[in-house]
Parts: C-alpha cells; sequence; structure tokens
C-alpha cells in the first residue's frame, strides 16, 4: 500500500510540474513575443509598430517559429504557424515599405491594417498553442501519462485498500 500511496504522490507532482512548465513557456512567448504583438497592435505612429514588429520576426525567426503545426493529433487553419508567420512578415514589409512622405490617412490606414492583423475580438491573433511549440507532442504525452498513473495508482489503492 505504502508504494502505491509514493506511486499516486509521484504522479501528482508530475502533474504539477506539467502544469508549472506550462506557466512558464507561456510568460516566455508574452514576454519574448506576445508582448511586442500588443504593442504593434496598439501603436500610434509607423515607427513604433516597425520597431515592434521587428522585435516579433526577430524572435520568430530566433526559435524558428516559421513553418509547421501546433497541433497534435489534426492540422487546423488556426494551428498553422506558417501562415502566421508570413502574415507578420508582410505587415513588416509593408511598415518599413510606406514612404516617407506618406499622408497621415496612409499611415491610418497601414496602423489599422495592421491592428486588424494582429487582433480580433478575442485578443491576438496567433495559432493555438504557439506558446508551448514545438513541445506541444511531448508535453500533451507527459499530461496524459500522469493523469493515466493518478488514476491507476488511485484504483490500485482502493483495490488493495478493499482486499482484492
Amino acid at each position: 500500500m505504502k508504494s502505491t500511496i509514493v506511486f499516486i504522490i509521484a504522479s501528482a507532482i508530475s502533474l504539477l510540474l506539467w502544469f508549472v512548465v506550462q506557466i512558464v513557456l507561456h510568460v516566455q512567448f508574452t514576454q519574448n513575443c506576445g508582448g511586442y504583438l500588443h504593442r504593434a497592435a496598439n501603436a500610434n505612429t509607423i515607427e513604433l509598430a516597425t520597431a515592434e514588429m521587428q522585435k516579433v520576426v526577430d524572435y520568430l525567426d530566433r526559435n524558428d517559429l516559421k513553418s509547421g503545426y501546433t497541433s497534435v493529433l489534426w492540422r487546423t487553419p488556426g494551428d498553422d504557424i506558417g501562415f502566421w508567420y508570413k502574415n507578420l512578415s508582410s505587415s513588416l514589409m509593408e511598415l518599413k515599405q510606406l514612404d516617407k512622405n506618406a499622408s497621415q490617412l496612409e499611415k491610418s490606414n497601414v496602423l489599422l491594417k495592421l491592428r486588424e492583423t494582429l487582433t480580433d475580438h478575442e485578443g491576438l491573433i496567433a495559432p493555438t498553442g504557439i506558446d508551448r511549440h514545438p513541445h506541444n507532442g511531448i508535453l500533451a504525452l507527459w499530461a496524459c501519462l500522469s493523469l493515466t498513473f493518478i488514476i491507476s495508482g488511485i484504483v490500485i489503492a482502493i483495490k488493495i485498500d478493499s482486499g482484492y
């Protein structure tokens, strides 16, 4: 019985560590990319938006977040990193190519288009699970195994306790 309890506790600790890893990955992505996307979407000048978008694209390049899917079991359009990367890169290019002598209306239109590209009514537009990519599969397996071990340990403990 003692070893079963140790097994359950170890599995629960594993699941707790899984949650911690998820939080750390989310915070790291927000600090290095997501926050800059928000700032670019809220920028009031072309220069500010360009600087923030450059940080985003540089981060994506450094971390090889240019292609693939964030999903584990199937591929959906919302999980397509390649499309998202191309969209962000082309937005940055459009910001950089805007004529310095452009009218205020043209600048406002580009900034509005950028905001619409980066955000919707739910917040940032990004592939689901991008903050965990490329570790999505390993993290899903880790969670499934931890939960399976916890449930198995509880079932075994109940059977042992009831005399089976």
